[in-house]
């Protein structure tokens, strides 16, 4: 959806969907830092109006910000400065409304008081990043609601077209040709996997496949690249569910931050 805009200059995108689960369960899952690190980013919120938020990217990368809005289970709002060097801070509304069926509907804005469209693009990469974790959301609520869960996020830089980026990850994951509902086994990572392909995405700026991992232990695995201008992020994130979660995402970590860095770099000749 395009970025929307009112006359004293706030800019807005929002996002709609259906997730499993009650009120309060999804309020666990989306206002809590255990349940975002569950199907997010390493997050840490403190619950009340002016409590601090943190979300921790990896290599470094964070926001930080505080608690606007708390009124459990059904509405909670942050705003969050410094997300984008020298950007205005940018404010965030999460609103969980019960439908039958033990489902809820959950809505997202992203708002940006700024009369310039220099943000835009990043605006609308908010937009456009949040459909796959979503997804893993309704993953976690559906399959591992109430474990323990911990995640984290490697990212690399890739020279070249997309879609040969895109190649050179799934062929190096052993997903290449990848169809929903398909049984994979990858061992050509630093460490072998084995699950059910959940979801697969393919569009110009994003592309991105996930997986319901039954070995070498429970865990989601979303892998893609998301094209910004002329550069090519990939990323792999894992979100590992167990009493031992925490210890598992640590000694994972480092194994697939360098094995990403080699696998979607081009190869000489």
């Amino acid at each position: 959806m395009p970025i929307k805009k009112d006359g004293t200059g706030r800019r807005w995108v929002e996002m709609e969907f259906l997730a499993p689960g009650t009120p309060e369960q999804i309020w666990q899952a989306m206002a809590t830092g255990p349940g975002n690190s569950s199907w997010f980013t390493r997050t840490t919120i403190e619950g009340h109006v002016g409590g601090a938020l943190r979300f921790e990217f990896g290599a470094g990368m964070s926001t930080t910000g505080e608690v606007t809005f708390w009124e459990p289970p059904h509405r909670f709002s942050y705003v969050e400065h410094g997300w984008n060097g020298d950007a205005p801070p940018v404010a965030t509304e999460i609103t969980i409304a019960a439908r039958s069926g033990d489902r809820c509907i959950v809505r997202m804005v992203h708002s940006l008081f700024s009369s310039s469209d220099e943000w835009d693009d990043q605006l609308e990469s908010f937009e456009g990043g949040w459909p796959g974790f979503f997804e893993v959301l309704r993953l976690y609520l559906s399959h591992f609601a109430g474990m323990k869960g911990a995640s984290f996020q490697v990212m690399a830089q890739a020279d070249g077209e997309a879609l040969a980026v895109w190649s050179r990850l799934t062929q190096a994951l052993g997903v290449a040709g990848a169809d929903v509902g398909e049984q994979r086994t990858a061992t050509s990572g630093p460490e072998e996997l084995s699950g059910t392909v959940e979801r697969l995405h393919q569009e110009r700026k994003q592309r991105y496949v996930m997986l319901r991992l039954h070995a070498p232990r429970p865990a989601v695995l979303l892998a893609g690249i998301y094209a910004m201008g002329e550069q090519i992020n990939a990323s792999v994130s894992f979100f590992f569910y167990s009493d031992d979660a925490d210890e598992t995402a640590a000694a994972s970590e480092p194994l697939w931050r360098d094995w990403l860095t080699g696998a979607v770099q081009a190869r000489p000749g």
